[in-house]
């Protein structure tokens, strides 16, 4: 019995969950949720009811993707993407894109929303937010932590992804060689790939 995963193809969080899950070699039944009519066995295995959700063989439930992503890469970690020199790093990269980055691309993705400022200005708090940080970074090193991909990259890629997809001839004019660099690696591996390949 292969453990059920909840998905929905364009989530960043499910788009990182899939990633760890394959690079761990894991095989999953992968159920694409309709969001807008979310199937009851998702409801009754987690009340928040969103993606991504995994029911383990043993009935265990993983509610969140970095749940999942630890679970899986602590199963098989082929590519060492746990075994960075600084876990703390990786986990304040991770931290800072989760609680500060992800409230501003909300914003700046559906500045309708927020007509308190404009989209351009939703953007400029993006990019002081974390953006033009993480930019510095990759024009130091192809990864976030050193010469390898790790789970910063993985966890942090799906949600810059969704930023350089809001204005996207914006993304590609303005001077950020490092993020772009790293997004165009990732937008053409075969591990993006192959995650996410419709059924």
């Amino acid at each position: 019995m292969l453990p059920i995963l909840y998905s929905f193809r364009r989530c960043p969080y499910a788009i990182r969950a899939r990633l760890a899950l394959r690079v761990a070699g894991i095989a999953v039944d992968c159920r694409e949720v309709n969001l807008r009519d979310k199937p009851a066995a998702l409801r009754e295995l987690s009340p928040k009811a969103s993606v991504p959700v995994l029911q383990l063989p043993d009935g265990r439930v993983l509610e969140q993707s970095l749940d999942i992503m630890h679970w899986a890469l602590s199963a098989h970690d082929p590519e060492g993407w746990l075994a960075v020199a600084n876990p703390c790093a990786a986990a304040d990269w991770i931290a800072r894109n989760d609680d500060e980055f992800k409230p501003l691309l909300d914003r700046y993705k559906y500045a309708v929303r927020h007509p308190e400022r404009s989209r351009a200005q939703h953007r400029e708090s993006a990019l002081a937010g974390f953006v033009l940080a993480l930019d510095e970074r990759l024009r130091e090193s192809r990864h976030l932590l050193g010469a390898g991909c790790s789970v910063a990259d993985a966890a942090i890629f799906p949600f810059v992804r969704q930023f350089a997809a809001v204005e996207p001839a914006w993304f590609e004019a303005m001077p950020l060689p490092g993020i772009q660099a790293w997004l165009a690696n990732w937008l053409r591996s075969a591990i993006y790939i192959a995650v996410m390949r419709k059924a």
